[in-house]
């Protein structure tokens, strides 16, 4: 019988997310707790918990963890695990707390109480370590390493009880889904192979391609966006939906691809989080990634293709769900068409390549597109988000961002 890949490290998804009566008495009892202040990456991982999409994760991890995480890419009991998924706070801000003491988890931005953790260890990192494992650089220039060494004295590690989404559920209806919605979806849809395509930006042409060679594999396609902080000078969640909604709707054969969305901030951790984004793609259901070029790298911090070398490196066994890996794609004017640099013969000068931060900064100065690089419905949305920015937005716009997916 057909069936979707199980969850990493499991046979069913384990969401922490309280419900009903548990919650509401969880809450009260919350408001009297000690108190601890969450970054918005600590708030997405913990969102993640809740929704089951770090399954089997039951918290924030312990120093034993974090140290097999680095340099082994493994939890202490041996599953597979790529990045570190830690809470972090200031020693000052924790003096009266023991351990096995219960504190509140609160998002710094908002105040409003995300969960309980159960204090179970309190430890120091060497957080220039975590840099150089994680993202391959302690270059303070890379948004990654900045998060990081922007982290607390300490980590604190204990398992959690989920009690909100954020503003998630409410500011994304319809876009943003839990593993178990899109388990759901897949399964009236009748999709059993789907591969999840990762972005961060609108889709363009080549974008486009991917999806449909993908197509061309599985029964369908998760266009699957990160609706979490971005770098300053990237596009926003909302106009990244719209256009994506505009490309399905007047590009892709309907019910072949499904847009949906998750709550992380972008760690910029290149092949690191290219094997993060299949791990948790397997709680979603997804039997596939797309990964082409530059996954979810950020400047020259990475080769162009690292992040598809590195499922070579991993144990077989350590995910079900598998990359399509896929080369360069672009317009090539020769051709006629979409190509890749295994497809094309011609020369540079035939094809039509415009990275993110080209395209961004020629829309924010009002400037012409080349041809065939992305779809006009596309570019009527993305013109119209420019045309709105203040001046002193467009000027960042131009000086800020790396291209990347």
């Amino acid at each position: 019988m057909k069936q979707l890949v199980n969850p990493h490290g499991s046979d069913q998804l384990k969401p922490l997310l309280l419900t009903g009566d548990e919650l509401a008495a969880e809450k009260k009892r919350a408001e009297n707790l000690p108190k601890i202040l969450m970054s918005s990456r600590e708030v997405g991982d913990l969102i993640m918990l809740g929704i089951g999409g770090f399954t089997p994760l039951t918290g924030f991890m312990g120093k034993q963890d974090w140290q097999g995480v680095c340099d082994h890419m493994q939890l202490s009991n041996g599953l597979f695990w790529p990045i570190p998924i830690t809470l972090s706070a200031q020693k000052a801000d924790i003096s009266e707390l023991n351990i096995n003491n219960e504190v509140a988890l609160v998002d710094a931005a908002t105040q409003e109480i995300m969960g309980i953790m159960q204090l179970e260890e309190i430890y120091e990192i060497d957080k220039a370590h975590e840099c150089r494992e994680v993202f391959k650089t302690t270059d303070l220039e890379h948004p990654g390493v900045q998060m990081v060494m922007n982290q607390g004295d300490v980590n604190l590690a204990g398992p959690v009880k989920v009690f909100s989404q954020g503003e998630f559920p409410s500011r994304y209806p319809g876009v943003y889904l839990t593993p178990e919605q899109t388990r759901q979806q897949f399964i009236d849809k009748g999709w059993y192979s789907v591969a999840a395509f990762q972005t961060r930006n609108p889709m363009h042409r080549s974008h486009e391609h991917l999806v449909k060679l993908a197509l061309e594999i599985c029964d369908g396609v998760l266009v699957h966006s990160l609706l979490g902080q971005l770098k300053p000078g990237d596009i926003p969640a909302k106009v990244r939906q719209q256009s994506i909604s505009t490309l399905i709707d007047h590009y892709f054969v309907a019910n072949t691809v499904l847009q949906g969305g998750y709550p992380l901030d972008m760690r910029y951790a290149g092949p690191r989080e290219a094997l993060l984004h299949a791990l948790f793609r397997q709680n979603y259901g997804c039997s596939h990634l797309i990964v082409g070029r530059d996954h979810a790298g950020v400047g020259e911090y990475y080769g162009p293709f690292d992040a598809q070398s590195i499922f070579d490196e991993i144990p077989e066994d350590a995910l079900e769900t598998k990359p399509l890996k896929f080369d360069w794609t672009f317009w090539c004017h020769r051709c006629d068409g979409m190509a890749s640099l295994r497809t094309c013969p011609h020369d540079a000068s035939e094809r039509v390549l415009v990275s993110g931060t080209k395209l961004r900064k020629a829309l924010s100065e009002g400037g012409d597109v080349e041809g065939h690089f992305s779809r006009p419905e596309v570019l009527t949305i993305l013109r119209e988000y420019y045309a709105s920015l203040k001046d002193s937005e467009k000027v960042e716009v131009k000086l800020t961002g790396h291209s990347a997916k």
